[in-house]
């Protein structure tokens, strides 16, 4: 019976020994079908580990970051016959950069639920390729941020307000006073920059960048063949200053006009003769800027929603004035600012509204904040005085 147990045994551990060999075996033969496919396939830069090799992504496709930010909204206002109390999701975006060779590119994509004619709600903002091989000479091509103030390029969330301020918004191709679409500053073109004269430090003295645009705003083709001109320079006497000026010349087509009699309406184009006037130190988290614009050239019925139609009762000139300063309370924890925020809609006192503003933010990570801020506003065209709260909470990733 003893006998016939361990026949049982040797056979069952007989079985297990060849069965085990095999898989051996079927596993050599995966692993030299794989290779070999690998040899098969081409692939930029292969590496050999113990027989079998690993695919190594060419450098460009190391290279792309995905990024992107959510803005979240909370305004309430009491202006007479005009209260409102609302959340808002103000915006989304989603972000691609990348490098091949000396090359920069970038893919935006926005979401928000502003919306007006040919303004969609999700829409590409950013397509742009960039040579940056020099320092002193770089070249952009495609759609960008405007070369005109400080304040246009400045990130949403780092610019560290409810909005950008009211002259930039009509006067910097935001809420732009020719009607032109809500474009976040941006148009699409070509454009020249450069840092040129660096000290004992390396750190560079003077900024230049001019850039030639369609003059229409975000994904829209030139209306009357001609283009927009705009450019800048600035000076940096001391680390954390810059001091500068800025000047834009062109033109929005296919609005519709009127002759000084009103006797009937023609297509034609405005003007947008601009300047800016700049200055702001950033250095240690204390941010202090003021910008002055003006503008000269006819206005539409309604700043931004794709308004073609001039209303000239606002005059062929505007202008607007703002200044802030934004202090660490706690170190990279607690922010303390306020802004004075003016614009003239018709370079008239008359017809001027500001924002009186004070707030805070506060910052729970480098990616997530939260921010508040309280405004007295007045405007004078309508005589009112009203309070303004926001509160809003970003974050980044």
């Amino acid at each position: 019976m003893k006998t016939k147990h361990l026949m049982t045994v040797l056979t069952a551990v007989a079985t297990l020994t060849v069965s085990a060999a095999e898989t051996t075996e079927t596993m050599m033969d995966a692993t030299e079908t794989i290779s070999g496919m690998t040899d098969d396939m081409s692939v930029t830069g292969t590496t050999e580990t113990k027989g079998v090799k690993e695919i190594t992504l060419p450098a460009w496709i190391q290279n792309i970051k995905l990024s992107g930010y959510g803005m979240l909204q909370y305004q309430g206002i009491d202006k007479k016959d005009a209260e409102t109390n609302s959340f808002n999701l103000r915006l989304m975006r989603l972000i691609l950069d990348g490098k091949i060779g000396n090359f920069d590119w970038r893919v935006q994509i926005q979401g928000t639920n502003v919306k007006g004619p040919g303004e969609p709600t999700v829409q590409l903002v950013d397509l742009y390729a960039e040579w940056r091989k020099y320092p002193e000479f770089k070249v952009r091509a495609g759609q960008f941020k405007r070369a005109f103030t400080y304040e246009n390029p400045t990130h949403p969330i780092t610019q560290g307000w409810f909005s950008y301020a009211q002259v930039i918004n009509n006067l910097s191709g935001f809420g732009d006073r020719t009607g032109e679409k809500s474009s976040g500053g941006r148009d699409i073109g070509i454009q020249l920059s450069g840092d040129l004269f660096p000290n004992a430090a390396g750190r560079r003295l003077f900024h230049y960048q001019v850039g030639v645009y369609n003059g229409e705003g975000i994904n829209e083709k030139d209306k009357d063949n001609k283009k927009d001109i705009i450019g800048g320079v600035w000076v940096m006497p001391i680390a954390g200053l810059r001091i500068g000026c800025f000047g834009w010349t062109g033109t929005r087509g296919d609005m519709t006009m009127k002759y000084l009699d009103n006797t009937f309406t023609y297509k034609g184009s405005v003007r947008k003769n601009r300047y800016a006037l700049s200055v702001e130190y950033d250095k240690d988290e204390y941010t202090f800027r003021a910008e002055y614009l003006h503008s000269q050239g006819w206005g539409a019925a309604k700043a931004g929603n794709n308004v073609r139609e001039v209303d000239y009762s606002l005059g062929d000139k505007a202008d607007g004035f703002y200044a802030f300063g934004i202090v660490p309370v706690i170190k990279s924890k607690l922010h303390a600012k306020a802004r004075y925020n003016l614009y003239r809609e018709r370079k008239e006192w008359g017809t001027s509204k500001t924002y009186y503003e004070i707030g805070a933010n506060y910052y729970f990570t480098k990616n997530l904040q939260l921010n508040f801020e309280y405004a007295r506003v007045n405007e004078r065209a309508t005589h009112d005085n009203y309070n303004f709260v926001d509160v809003e909470l970003d974050f980044r990733f």
